[in-house]
């Protein structure tokens, strides 16, 4: 990261969660564990996109990828306890969103 003046997790804060497509995936996971299929449905993104988003948010421990040993093998995606507590500042910014309308 760049020094310009900004605490270090701030500023890795604002890169993660200003990553196209990120809020809306944890959005889509608020609700409860989701198949790649029904996220992929639910935003306008490609599923190599999506799939990409994805695995960056199970490396920074916001999204877990939870692989069903069926037939055929069931792959969903839940938030961590880190993802959940990003619910708020969801909310935040919706509201926040509403009243400059």
């Amino acid at each position: 990261m760049k020094n310009n003046g900004l605490c270090p997790k701030m500023e890795k804060a604002t890169d993660l969660l200003g990553m196209r497509w990120n809020l809306l995936i944890v959005y889509q996971l608020l609700t409860g564990p989701k198949r790649f299929s029904i996220i992929e449905a639910s935003i306008p993104i490609s599923g190599r996109l999506l799939s990409e988003r994805l695995k960056h948010l199970e490396k920074e421990n916001i999204v877990s990828r939870e692989i069903y040993p069926e037939v055929p093998v069931r792959v969903e995606y839940t938030l961590t306890e880190k993802g959940k507590a990003l619910e708020s500042i969801i909310a935040g910014i919706g509201i926040w969103s509403h009243a400059f309308e």
